[in-house]
């Protein structure tokens, strides 16, 4: 995967991406062209700046700006925005508005309808020009009693940065006639204008794009090659093993040939360019892989296992070699990358949560023996140290150290690999959760000054894992829990007030029911509703209208049960005002 960007990791809509960059020097809203009204979903600086609103107050207001209409704009000309909305249509007008400061301002409003990939108006775009510097200058208290030149003097002495923001801009060795791309989508020609939809580009015929199916599919199996690594990486270098067993070389180089592999395909994928375009220029590709991950990818690939597999290496170069490997870690950013799309569910954020705190202890674990390691044979003295962990595990399980006389006068035995490992990472997990048994304890310098370190980083990664798990949790119950906070609240209501039995009931079934029904919903809250129910609906209502009246004689059965229905609601009303009078008396 060439580049840093997330474009990069799954295809993006970049239409928005590339309005809100280039359209720095212009006054824009973007409205939701399927919702009643046509909320505001986006809207830029220049236009919080233009109106005075914060984008928090614009946000999910009408993109036709009706909340800026006051007594001087023309009622004709705000019915004439609402139809272009209402029709689809690409229109400008002049129109009167006011700031959130009262002040009237001239607008020149352009309007364009975004369609998809199926032709349908998803969006619309809204541009704003302060025109008030053209127009008659507006009737306010201050400028009362002033003549018509000097209002005018007025008006263009206090637009002058309008008149500067209108007028064309002109850069060193370009001719002034020649519009930049950015004018003329900002102008709305209907040749120019965007559509709200992806169109894949053209590319060479050796060139893959870097949303394609393959390209995904293989983004995957290198990052789960990459949580390989992650584990393999550290236990190898950590615990020195040769490649001596034929199955697991075979793997690794394997892995290794696939993030060869890898490297050639980041030479022939396309990435997101800084303006938000796809870059399929071969060369461009190629620098841009140069210059970001050529040389870590080419590090991490290379076949160290296979170099530490000949017998006759230099036990110095093998650690170099073996160490190196650790750059293959860096790959861990690209997993990053990966994983933010699926940030916002919850169940992803959890298990990704564990994993994180699993492969922490694991490679805490692994350096953990390598202190153990390092320190459990005193190189002055070629003793072992008494109170090193390594050398009481040994003791312990029953596999102590000893000094080989007669061969090569060097310490052997120990406890095995296996059960270091299972020890170190049941110290570190015990350690990172502030559980510590104390069964296994740091003794030495080194082990306790790991011990320190790793209780502080364990410290932050347990309050920041478990905090958001517990938030994750909360979530997840929020609704049961208003509902139960709600079943409680009625059932005092009804005991306060000793509601009868069998009503009591009736309440308590029909709040259940409601709320299997909503979820808690509450549907008096929706705000939104999308222009084609609402159309749906008026046609149903034309339906309805247009059908002949259904005629039933007077003593037909509904009829009886409707008449009985409006006399028991009738009698319960004029019960509820009796009791109310009688309540109002006893009050006096």
């Amino acid at each position: 995967m060439a580049g840093g960007r997330r474009g990069l990791v799954a295809p993006q809509n970049t239409f928005l991406e590339n309005i809100v960059r280039r359209s720095n020097d212009s006054n824009f809203v973007l409205g939701n062209a399927q919702i009643v009204d046509w909320p505001v979903v986006y809207s830029n600086d220049g236009f919080c700046k233009l109106s005075g609103y914060h984008r928090a107050e614009v946000m999910q207001k009408s993109s036709t700006c009706s909340f800026m209409y006051g007594e001087l704009t023309d009622k004709e000309t705000s019915e004439k925005v609402r139809q272009t909305f209402e029709n689809y249509e690409m229109k400008s007008f002049e129109i009167l508005m006011y700031k959130k400061n009262k002040m009237p301002v001239w607008f020149f409003v352009k309007i364009a309808p975004i369609r998809n990939e199926q032709d349908k108006v998803v969006l619309f775009l809204c541009t704003f020009n302060d025109i008030t510097a053209f127009k008659q200058p507006i009737e306010d208290e201050s400028s009362k009693g002033w003549g018509k030149f000097a209002r005018l003097t007025r008006a263009l002495t206090s637009s002058r940065g309008v008149l500067q923001q209108l007028a064309p801009a002109v850069h060193k060795g370009e001719n002034v006639h020649k519009h930049s791309r950015l004018a003329e989508v900002l102008q709305l020609g209907s040749e120019i204008l965007p559509q709200y939809k992806q169109e894949t580009p053209k590319t060479p015929p050796h060139i893959i794009l870097h949303y394609c199916l393959f390209k995904t599919t293989w983004d995957w199996v290198i990052l789960i090659l990459t949580f390989y690594t992650a584990i393999m990486v550290p236990y190898n270098v950590s615990f020195k093993t040769k490649q001596n067993n034929v199955t697991w070389l075979v793997v690794d180089s394997i892995v290794d040939v696939i993030f060869l592999v890898d490297i050639v395909l980041n030479f022939h994928t396309t990435f997101v360019g800084p303006a938000g375009e796809v870059i399929s220029d071969p060369k461009l590709i190629c620098m841009n892989y140069v210059k970001t991950w050529f040389v870590i990818d080419l590090l991490s690939c290379l076949p160290y296992d296979v170099i530490n597999a000949f017998e006759n290496v230099d036990e110095g170069i093998s650690s170099l070699f073996s160490s190196l490997k650790v750059v293959r870690l860096l790959r861990l950013g690209r997993v990053a990358r990966k994983l933010d799309h699926y940030i916002e569910y919850g169940a992803a954020v959890l298990v990704l949560l564990v994993c994180v705190f699993g492969l922490a202890a694991h490679w805490l674990a692994c350096i953990w023996y390598s202190i153990g390691d390092y320190e459990v044979i005193d190189e002055d003295t070629n003793n072992v140290r008494l109170d090193s962990w390594l050398y009481l595990l040994g003791e312990a399980v029953g596999t102590p150290y000893r000094f080989n006389i007669s061969g090569s006068s060097r310490w052997e035995g120990g406890p095995s690999k296996d059960s270091v490992y299972i020890t170190s990472l049941y110290f570190t997990m015990t350690s990172l959760t502030s559980i510590g048994f104390g069964n296994i304890a740091p003794n030495t310098d080194g082990e306790k000054i790991f011990a320190v370190a790793m209780m502080m980083i364990g410290s932050l990664l347990y309050a920041t894992i478990f905090g958001n798990v517990t938030t994750i949790f909360q979530q997840m119950y929020a609704n049961t829990n208003h509902y139960h906070e709600m079943l409680n609240s009625v059932r005092d209501f009804l005991k306060l007030y000793q509601v009868p039995k069998g009503l009591r009931e009736r309440v308590m079934d029909y709040i259940v029911s409601t709320w299997s029904m909503t979820r808690g919903i509450n549907t008096d809250e929706i705000v939104f509703r999308k222009i084609s129910d609402v159309k749906r609906e008026e046609e149903e209502k034309l339906k309805r209208k247009d059908e002949a009246p259904l005629n039933l004689p007077p003593d037909h059965p509904v009829r009886r049960l409707f008449q009985r229905f409006r006399q028991q609601r009738e009698a319960r009303l004029a019960a509820e005002r009796v009791s109310q009078s009688l309540g109002d008396v006893e009050k006096g």
